[in-house]
């Protein structure tokens, strides 16, 4: 592998590993506190995560435990789930709050599985985007002469052929996410 192409695999990687981020976050029928990764909570007058001012616990299949280890942040916490609209009503139960999951009926899992799909299309296109990015970079340099023709083929076959082993591997996460929705 050319080391141009080497030093593109951290940028496709990232894109990798933001779409795992983000599709851990989805719901698949079981409680995981990933769900809550992306829900913001107002404490101490800033944005903050609910895990940094909480822990996340799972209670059963189908029940979240939020447990703040600041008492006095139970409502904010309450707040900032009911404004992530994530689908879930949270209730406060004393010094906690608990999200019961409702069940997944065949329309959430239809809709579930649209969101990721277009979070997928989302990763698709910015690796992409970094394949043009680097191929513009390549092109440059040609015209600059340090880098001959030859190796400017090279370099854009391998770019092209990481850039598609990449799309593969963010197509394979999608479809295991689809399963996970779709298994009831």
């Amino acid at each position: 592998m050319h080391p141009f192409v080497g030093q593109k695999n951290a940028a496709f990687r990232a894109v990798i590993d933001h779409l795992q981020k983000e599709l851990s976050s989805v719901r698949t029928g079981r409680a995981h506190p990933a769900m809550l990764e992306n829900v913001g909570v107002m404490a101490y007058d800033s944005a903050m995560d609910l895990k940094s001012v909480a822990s996340i616990t799972v209670a059963d299949a189908k029940t979240l435990v939020i447990e703040p280890w600041d008492k006095s942040l139970l409502m904010a916490i309450e707040k900032g789930i009911r404004d992530a609209d994530i689908g879930v009503n949270p209730a406060v139960d004393g010094e906690r709050v608990r999200l019961n999951l409702p069940p997944m009926t065949e329309e959430n899992r239809k809709a579930l599985v649209k969101n990721m799909k277009e979070r997928l299309e989302n990763a698709r296109v910015s690796l992409r985007q970094v394949r043009e990015s680097a191929r513009e970079e390549v092109m440059k340099n040609s015209k600059e002469e340090s880098v001959s023709e030859d190796e400017k083929f090279k370099i854009l076959d391998e770019l092209d052929k990481a850039t598609k082993d990449f799309v593969a591997e963010a197509d394979a996460i999608g479809a295991k996410k689809e399963e996970e929705i779709m298994t009831v």
